[in-house]
Parts: structure tokens; C-alpha cells; sequence
């Protein structure tokens, strides 16, 4: 283990929206993915930090979840970008403006604001919408924090950086996506994807977005980081929902040698594999839904 990144005692997390919103909920959901990370410490409660991770596809359902469950968007601390689909960044500007707060930081990859187009049915623009531009983001509050490289968020708490070294399997993304270099259309590879690693004395917790880069790289990238081979839980989408049967089948076996803890998927993670999941791991795997809080170390969700 890596001590001087530190240790972490608490994290809640709490489902702000997610495409399922639960039997008799009252929430709302929509395609797309928003958590409220809520990190800190036993020894010195005020050093604790809340983190916004994603915005979901549109504000308005996230600020309405966060109304009826208690959290307030100005107590944030940070906001994190997973990558740069619509559905993970559109709420953003209309949060920075409902934090009411002055350069909160906006962490995310450098290429987010980059050309991204899907070929599904026909050419579509699926990245940061110009209602999210930098200037758009600066106005509402918000400050950019533009880095590929892993970066520390406050002890216990790194981001994954870009992840260049995927595990063979993992080694293109399940959708067919496009980029715009030099006036050329060119695949592209989601070099953008990064994640969040939240290490405890239980082990790491790490959350996702989409998880273009691979659910398995991920966590390889995370324990190289961290030095830390448990992983406590996985939280986030994993975007097998596409994906061949082959994939899916290499992800749970290799997630099975791994020994992961606790499995909580949603969004774009997909039928099949969910359901593979939920038979391979049983009483560890979860379904994500709007509101649902996951508190650890006491490892009980509700």
C-alpha cells in the first residue's frame, strides 16, 4: 500500500440518478449517471469532502433527487467529469449555478471538450454540449482542472488518470465512436474515461462512469496505483450492454479471480451481464437505482 496517499474511514454514497429509479420511489431517472461522493474522516470530521461525480444528462432531475433526499448542491466540494458523453456532463453549468459558489473545481481530462460523434443510426454528436462550454463552465461558478495524469483529490481519495494499457479483451471500446483530427475522422478510443479510487482499511472502493476504458483495466490501473489489491466494491456503469457475449463472460471470470467484494452496476451495464453477475455473485452483486445510499465500512445499501 501506498500509505502517503493516506486512508479514508467513511464514504456514502448516494445515487443522485441513474436510468432505474426504484419501485415507488417518487425520484426521478434518466438515461445517464450522477453520485454524490460524501468522503472523510473519524479523527477530523471538517476534513471530510463532497464530491459530485457526473452530472447526469440534464440537471433538472438531479437537482430534483437532491431536494428530495436531503443534500444540498451548495455543500459541494469538487465535481468530477468521468467523460465526456452528454449523459454524464449535461446537468453541469445549471449545478455550478445551483451550488452558488465561486471556482469549484471542475476536474476532468483534457480532451473532454474534443469533437466526439457516434455512427449509430448516423452521425450524432454525443460529447459536451456548447451549453457546457469552458466559458459556459466559467461563468456558472465552475474551474476547470484539465489533467490525464492521476491526480489526488485529498488523502485517500486519486482519480485513475487516462488508461492506456488496457488488458487484451478490453482493448477497444463496445461502441463505435469518432473523433475529429486535423479536419479527419478517426476512431476513438475514449482516452478520456477515468475513474475515481477511494481507499479504506476494507480495501478500495472505486467508482465509475461508463467504464469505456474496461471495468478490468480500471481496477488494474487502481491497484497499480494504489498498491492495494482488494477491491471492497465497484460502483458505477460498466458498459457491457453492447458487449459480446465472450466480453462479458472474460469480465465476470476475471472479476470473479480478482476476489471483488461487492458489485453495484447500473446505467449502461446491461441486462445480460447484470444478470450473469447477480448468478455468479449472488447476495454481492446490487442493482444501482436513483436514490439508493451506499455507505461503507458498515456495507449496507438502502
Amino acid at each position: 500500500m501506498k500509505t502517503e496517499l493516506g486512508l479514508l474511514d467513511l464514504i456514502s454514497v448516494t445515487v443522485m440518478m441513474d436510468d432505474y429509479a426504484g419501485y415507488d420511489s417518487g425520484l426521478l431517472s434518466q438515461h445517464g449517471a450522477s453520485y454524490l461522493l460524501e468522503a472523510g474522516y473519524k479523527a477530523n470530521k471538517k476534513a471530510g469532502r463532497t464530491i459530485l461525480f457526473d452530472t447526469g444528462q440534464s440537471a433538472g432531475p438531479v437537482l430534483n433527487n437532491m431536494h428530495a433526499l436531503g443534500k444540498d448542491p451548495q455543500a459541494l466540494d469538487l465535481v468530477f467529469l468521468s467523460h465526456c458523453h452528454y449523459d454524464h456532463t449535461g446537468g453541469l453549468v445549471d449545478i455550478l449555478k445551483a451550488s452558488n459558489r465561486c471556482r469549484l473545481p471542475v476536474i476532468a481530462h483534457p480532451a473532454i471538450f474534443r469533437p466526439h460523434y457516434a455512427l449509430k443510426p448516423s452521425l450524432r454528436p454525443v460529447g459536451v454540449g456548447p451549453e457546457n462550454s469552458p466559458e459556459a463552465i466559467k461563468a456558472a461558478g465552475g474551474e476547470m482542472i484539465l489533467t490525464a495524469e492521476p491526480l489526488t483529490l485529498m488523502p485517500g481519495v486519486i482519480s485513475t488518470g487516462e488508461i492506456t494499457e488496457r488488458t487484451h479483451f478490453e482493448a477497444s471500446p463496445t461502441l463505435s465512436l469518432k473523433t475529429l483530427e486535423d479536419g479527419k475522422q478517426n476512431s476513438d478510443h475514449m482516452l478520456d474515461d477515468t475513474s475515481l479510487v477511494f481507499m479504506m482499511r476494507e480495501g478500495l472502493v472505486i467508482v465509475t462512469g461508463c467504464s469505456h476504458a474496461g471495468i478490468i483495466s480500471i481496477i488494474e490501473k487502481a491497484i497499480s496505483l494504489t498498491g492495494m489489491k482488494k477491491v471492497a466494491a465497484l460502483i458505477g456503469g460498466f458498459h457491457l450492454i453492447d458487449a459480446e457475449n465472450d466480453r462479458i463472460e472474460k469480465t465476470i471470470a476475471r472479476l470473479e479471480e480478482l476476489e471483488v467484494e461487492l458489485i453495484y452496476t447500473g446505467h449502461c451495464s446491461g441486462l445480460k451481464a447484470e444478470a450473469l453477475l447477480m448468478e455468479r455473485f449472488k447476495d454481492r452483486f446490487h442493482k444501482l437505482r436513483t436514490g439508493m445510499v451506499i455507505e461503507m465500512p458498515s456495507r449496507k445499501e438502502v
